[in-house]
């Protein structure tokens, strides 16, 4: 996956994720910038620190 498609992949479940929140009434549309904020970042790091840890499988093939 490309660095510039992981990163839109990463923005649109952000944005899912706070609409589904709005819409649930679990944050209002004013606490939209800073629950993106912080939705954005946990997405972003779960998501790049899952790409940089290797599969068991990869760490087989690694090791034979």
């Amino acid at each position: 996956m490309g660095k510039f498609n992981q990163d839109e992949q990463i923005l649109r479940a952000s944005k899912e994720i706070v609409v589904k929140f709005i819409e649930t009434g679990r944050v209002s549309p004013t606490g939209f910038p800073e629950a993106f904020k912080s939705i954005y970042r946990t997405v972003d790091e779960t998501v790049k620190q899952s790409a940089a840890t290797p599969t068991d499988a990869e760490s087989t093939e690694a090791a034979t």
